[in-house]
């Protein structure tokens, strides 16, 4: 198969780790030939990885527009803070160049459409790095949906109960900020978000929500959010995500019950099946399975092979931008309705800047 150019732009905490892995473990495929980072040393130290690896170093960049002066890529993996996703984004699609962008796609849905629609007038790949849809549990979980086994699904949690202490937001000062990222909701949440419609079937009708900001003062955005999302198929979504947990991570863990089906997964990174229930189904070996090393899983390195033959195939990425769109577009509502303090009908409008302002309760806008 032939490689495919690449670069990343972003590189902390999941570009260093995660997207450099996908790199490494696909070698085969794609060849890394840009590193970017407003900060230098931390583009140069993915590069050494590489280099020490597969004996080729990535050119550094800290102005991610000198790429597309500079290099022919096929594609870019954006792992930025999350409120520059859409404007570097849509700087590479307009230019006809694949995208992988990390979660969440954006932070407003004018944005996210913006990006969907410009990949499709130019005819280029938009990818959400929504990995563990990937992850061996959750696929055995989507064939049960798929081929009906669990009759009518009647409902679904998804619970994110984990620990982000002061340490964690000082790190970098664009966590928990509205206009670069919002807080556990879309920061730590979405994934599970993401694999909770997934399941349901991803058209919602309403989605009625609450924030709070319980113990982050130093933080403008939300540290718990809990919701009720209707959706057209008639199933019910609850969701329960918090970065408040004491003293450490406790659990995340997907629910599905059915007619004739229930099934939880839990895991570091929902990764091994807790309760798998069906008519002569009481266990799977996926019960057994080991822990990732962190919260992130493995599934970058099948989401990255998935891209690539998304490009050369001609086809859709598994986790197109309209997939992506999804579990970002529940949290807005999460958020709106909070604001407003009332039921959120599809389709809306929103963006996390309306949020400024907001002081860990709710406010009636008229």
């Amino acid at each position: 198969m032939r490689k495919l150019k690449m670069a990343l732009i972003g590189c902390g905490r999941i570009g260093s780790s995660k997207h450099v892995e996908a790199i490494v473990k696909n070698a085969d495929i794609i060849e890394a030939v840009a590193f970017c980072d407003i900060v230098p040393e931390k583009a140069q130290a993915c590069a050494e990885k590489v280099k020490n690896v597969l004996g080729y170093e990535p050119r550094i960049y800290t102005d991610y527009t000198k790429i597309l002066d500079n290099e022919e890529i096929d594609f870019v993996a954006i792992a930025t803070e999350s409120g520059y996703h859409y404007e570097i984004s849509m700087e590479f699609l307009k230019k006809g160049i694949n995208v992988l962008v990390e979660k969440p796609m954006a932070l407003s849905t004018k944005h996210i459409d913006e990006m969907i629609e410009t990949a499709q007038n130019k005819n280029v790949k938009l990818g959400v790095c929504f990995q563990n849809r990937f992850n061996p549990p959750i696929q055995e979980l989507r064939k049960k949906v798929e081929n009906g086994s669990f009759g009518k699904i009647n409902y679904g949690i998804a619970n994110i109960r984990w620990n982000r202490d002061k340490n964690y937001y000082e790190q970098a000062n664009w966590r928990g900020t509205w206009q670069l990222d919002g807080g556990s909701l879309m920061n730590q949440c979405t994934h599970n978000i993401d694999l909770l419609q997934w399941m349901l079937g991803g058209e919602i009708e309403e989605v009625y929500g609450v924030i709070r900001n319980f113990q982050h003062p130093y933080i403008e955005a939300e540290d718990f959010g809990g919701a009720i999302i209707k959706f057209k198929n008639g199933s019910v979504g609850i969701i329960e995500g918090t970065s408040t947990i004491y003293p450490r991570n406790l659990e995340e863990t997907l629910s599905i019950f059915g007619e004739y089906g229930t099934v939880v997964i839990g895991g570091l990174a929902v990764n091994r099946i807790q309760v798998w229930k069906f008519p002569d189904e009481n266990s799977h070996p996926f019960m057994e399975l080991p822990d990732p090393d962190t919260v992130y899983g493995s599934g970058h390195v099948p989401l990255y092979r998935d891209f690539y033959e998304s490009i050369v195939y001609n086809r859709e990425p598994k986790i197109p931008g309209r997939e992506g769109r999804k579990a970002v577009e529940i949290v807005l509502a999460i958020y709106k309705s909070a604001l407003e303090n009332a039921p959120v009908k599809f389709p809306f409008e929103f963006d996390t800047n309306i949020m400024k302002g907001w002081n860990g309760h709710y406010v009636v806008r008229g």
